[in-house]
């Protein structure tokens, strides 16, 4: 009898780890796909004869669709089953990957990305709900989650450097190409492997709110990468602003009236949860920045080669990978504002000096400041969404986590459209690098000051009221 308890035990925590392997590939070629692509930009700039202003949407398209539809992808999870979401993710994913991979014009590319993004908004946020659902032990739990957390680090690392070898060896199409044949194991494996499972109560849906998300980042987005082509003063621009406007005040104003709207408002009330909202704002758009300006600046400034570039950026995925577990310890030590100072002055520093640096910058100076840069960002990343659920109640944590991983997104897609816009309205490339590098340094000061503005007794203090509205639902009633 105890034989057959050990292999049934033995078979459970087997088909557990074949679940957490599947959602982990998963996040994998989501998380990589954005730093496999930025190391062949200038290849795709020369094959398709593509503009500062196209390659900016080669990023933003998939970037940005993630930010739209990130919340509303989990949602639709937990209401009509997470597996079935997640093979129609990896689907979407696997489509639009091929048809990168057969794109005959750079706007034909842009459209695939997007396609891509739409599939990558339905593999992150359910895989974490499948992995929670399935490691119900809470020590487990925690180190599968860890695990999870790990391969946004390994992505960092692999991503550049795959892409430069494929580039390299066989050309910028096979940076899609790869992740075909990933995805139909995937889709495989998820039909064998991985449970259906639901939320016992989902929320509502609210496409008004989510119509209004969509007009109000694509308008931003596209007013800052059209800007310097259009002219700022011309009607498309002027006209993009106004509708990204309505779109806020109409979102703000709607979203009160909802009794479980797509955004909950009321969370902003917490300084912890609003500072950890603006410091995923900045840190991913450092470094969305970060990966678009120092491809450009090693394959356009110094000629370096796609594979060459991806070696250079190796230092941050490195020092990213180590930091981030590190990160985790040290705010569950002595909290948030430690990482948060450090990474801010670290990723500062670096901005600083590669804003300063030129062709002639020994290349050793680049390497200490990239891994340097990684340090920063491995820091970052764990008091983001620790910050943003604390105080929280936990039927309220993974609602407050969504919107800061949103935040991550739009950041990411903001930090492209401002460097690439800086780069493009330059007298030079090299300009136009340095320039970007000053607003990065700006970005990331602000983390800096947020760390320690956002962490007193009293900020901590309005955590615990904004916990207090949603006890029990106390909260008043709305439509």
């Amino acid at each position: 009898m105890s034989n057959d308890l050990d292999r049934q035990d033995t078979s459970t925590l087997r088909r557990r780890i074949l679940v957490l392997l599947i959602c982990c590939t998963s996040l994998l070629v989501v998380s990589m796909d954005n730093t496999i692509v930025n190391v062949a930009l200038p290849v795709i700039r020369t094959d398709l004869g593509a503009s500062i202003t196209s390659l900016q949407w080669t990023v933003d398209a998939y970037t940005l669709v993630l930010a739209c539809f990130l919340m509303l992808a989990g949602a639709t999870g937990d209401r009509v089953g997470r597996r079935r979401t997640f093979q129609v993710g990896l689907a979407l994913f696997g489509l639009g990957s091929l048809l990168c991979s057969l794109a005959p014009s750079i706007g034909w590319l842009i459209a695939a990305r997007a396609v891509q993004g739409l599939g990558g908004t339905m593999l992150n946020p359910v895989a974490m709900s499948i992995v929670t659902n399935v490691f119900t032990d809470p020590r487990e739990r925690a180190r599968a989650i860890g695990i999870w957390g790990s391969v946004v680090g390994i992505s960092l690392g692999l991503g550049p450097v795959l892409g430069g070898v494929l580039t390299e060896a066989v050309g910028w199409r096979a940076i899609f190409w790869v992740n075909v044949p990933v995805v139909l194991v995937a889709i495989a494996a998820t039909a064998r492997y991985v449970p259906e499972s639901r939320a016992p109560r989902a929320r509502r849906p609210d496409p008004v709110g989510q119509v209004l998300v969509v007009v109000l980042l694509a308008s931003v987005v596209t007013a800052v990468i059209e800007g310097p082509r259009a002219g700022w003063g011309s009607p498309l621009i002027l006209g993009l602003g106004g509708l990204a406007l309505v779109a806020l005040v109409a979102l703000l104003v709607w979203e009160r009236r909802r009794r479980e709207p797509l955004i909950e408002l009321r969370f902003f009330e917490s300084v912890p949860f609003s500072s950890a909202t603006v410091v995923a704002v900045c840190a991913f758009a450092a470094f969305g920045s970060f990966l678009f300006l120092s491809t450009l600046y090693l394959q356009d400034v110094r000629g370096l080669s796609a594979l060459h570039a991806g070696l250079a950026l190796l230092p941050a995925a490195v020092t990213a990978t180590i930091c981030a577990p590190l990160s985790g310890r040290l705010v569950a030590s002595r909290g948030p504002r430690t990482p948060l100072v450090v990474a801010g002055i670290a990723t500062t520093a670096v901005a600083v000096v590669i804003a300063l640096s030129s062709a002639a910058t020994p290349l050793w100076v680049l390497l200490v400041a990239y891994g340097v840069y990684g340090i920063g960002f491995g820091l970052v990343n764990p008091p983001i969404t620790n910050t943003a659920v604390s105080g929280m109640p936990r039927a309220q944590a993974g609602v407050a986590a969504a919107v800061a991983s949103t935040s991550r997104q739009i950041g990411q897609s903001l930090g492209v459209a401002v460097s690439g816009t800086v780069v493009a309205g330059a007298v030079s490339v090299a300009v136009g690098l340095s320039a970007a590098w000053w607003v990065v340094a700006g970005a990331t000061l602000l983390i800096a000051v947020i760390g320690v503005l956002a962490t007193t007794a009293r900020a901590r203090a309005t955590a615990g009221r904004v916990a207090d509205l949603f006890v029990e639902d106390a909260a008043p009633a709305r439509l």
